[in-house]
């Protein structure tokens, strides 16, 4: 007689710092809410550096669990003649590819520390757009491929490290994931992916799995942050791409024809932060507008259900988390119509050109002196993320995970890895 197979063990790359990676980190949060919800015997291990029990051990049960890794030392900064020379010479390479009109060469994909292929993991997901070769079969979701397109918003850095990441995972792995239809095209066509080996699967609103506000943690945030009486929320780390001053000239051009909207900013402030701060001092709006940082999940949920709108005038998304979060949070949406975001809106948003600040304002004053209209809104987007869970999401990917296992598969797996949202 056969035995019977052993359970099914997946490991998860979750190596990411607290509040850092922002959106990144919130559907990781998601993905473990949701497998942590499922029954069967399959196994998950979270591959997270030591510490992660605070932001993501809280949302890990059932058959989810850490699996703690030290994290890496850092470089030791070399000090003397001979590290100047080496120095000057990198610097020198780097200005004489620049002046040739050639990028660095790409960042090299780093081999596994082997902790994962000890585990005994049939399959690695690398979720979080990093990883590493390992001759486990695997599963990678690159998010979106924004260097491509928007090149000259990444250092040549960045894309050195996005050249030898992106496309050495794709090629290694058993299925790539794309998180919208838009983004799987674009991987098919950009990097030559056979379109039988992208899946498609998106994301769902991580503010399910945090408790839902009631009136006196609304009233305890409102106080804490001074937030105004009625505010448009752009929820949204700092990057380039966010697109904060496109934004703010919008908000300056309606203070010209005498509607001042308060604007709440949360997110994590990186390094393009000052170069927003200038726009905010140049067009005369710090008064206008507050920026909060980062904020715990908890908080954010508050602060959605706080706000009259939510504005999300993005210029390039793999997938737009905060469209689905306002839905869920019943806040009328105004949204950029770039990439994907029409498509995961799906007509529960006013859409706008993200490029042209003079369509940006025409949404949002529309939106902020209508009241019908948020009202319709709201409920559509309601309707519309009634689709979406967290649960739906981890059950494809375990009828994925079976699939590049080899293993049996389960009765809805079928269904369940056709294309969809």
């Amino acid at each position: 007689m056969t035995p019977p197979a052993a359970p099914l063990r997946v490991c998860i790359d979750a190596r990411l710092e607290d509040g850092e990676p922002g959106g990144v980190q919130q559907t990781l949060v998601g993905l473990a809410s949701g497998l942590s919800a499922l029954g069967g015997a399959e196994e998950y291990l979270f591959l997270a550096h030591e510490g992660a029990e605070s932001w993501l051990g809280p949302h890990l049960g059932g058959g989810c669990r850490l699996l703690p890794v030290a994290r890496g030392r850092p470089p030791r900064r070399r000090t003397g003649l001979r590290a100047a020379l080496r120095r000057f010479d990198r610097n020198r390479r780097r200005l004489f590819l620049a002046l040739a009109g050639r990028g660095l060469p790409p960042a090299r994909l780093p081999a596994s520390d082997g902790t994962a292929e000890a585990s005994g993991a049939e399959v690695m997901h690398f979720a979080t757009q990093s990883g590493f070769r390992t001759a486990l079969p695997s599963v990678y979701v690159p998010h979106d491929l924004q260097h491509l397109h928007l090149p000259e918003l990444f250092s040549p850095e960045e894309l050195a490290w996005r050249e030898g990441f992106y496309r050495p995972l794709c090629e290694q792995a058993r299925a790539v994931v794309a998180l919208s239809r838009w983004g799987k095209e674009d991987l098919v066509r950009s990097f030559g992916l056979p379109p039988e080996k992208v899946r498609v699967i998106g994301w769902a609103p991580v503010l399910t799995a945090y408790p839902e506000p009631d009136a006196a943690a609304l009233a305890a945030l409102r106080e804490r942050h001074r937030l105004p009486a009625a505010f448009a929320l752009y929820p949204a780390q700092t990057f380039p791409h966010k697109n904060h001053a496109g934004l703010l000239r919008a908000l300056a051009a309606l203070r010209g024809r005498g509607l001042e909207v308060p604007l709440v900013l949360a997110g994590r402030r990186n390094d393009h932060w000052p170069v927003i701060e200038r726009e905010l001092r140049r067009l005369g709006l710090g008064g206008q507008v507050r920026s909060l940082g980062y904020l715990p999940g908890a908080d954010l949920h508050a602060l959605y259900q706080l706000a009259r709108l939510v504005v999300f005038p993005s210029r390039f998304e793999g997938f737009g988390m905060p469209v689905l979060e306002a839905f869920h949070a019943g806040t009328p949406l105004a949204c950029s119509r770039a990439t994907c975001l029409p498509d995961v809106a799906g007509g529960a948003a006013l859409l706008f050109d993200p490029e042209d600040p003079a369509d940006v304002a025409r949404a949002v004053e529309r939106l902020w002196n209508d009241e019908a209209l948020r009202r319709e809104l709201a409920a559509r987007g309601r309707e519309r993320v009634a689709g979406f869970s967290w649960e739906r999401v981890a059950r494809r990917y375990r009828a994925l995970y079976r699939q590049v296992a080899g293993r049996p598969p389960g009765g809805e797996d079928a269904a369940l890895l056709a294309e969809g949202p």
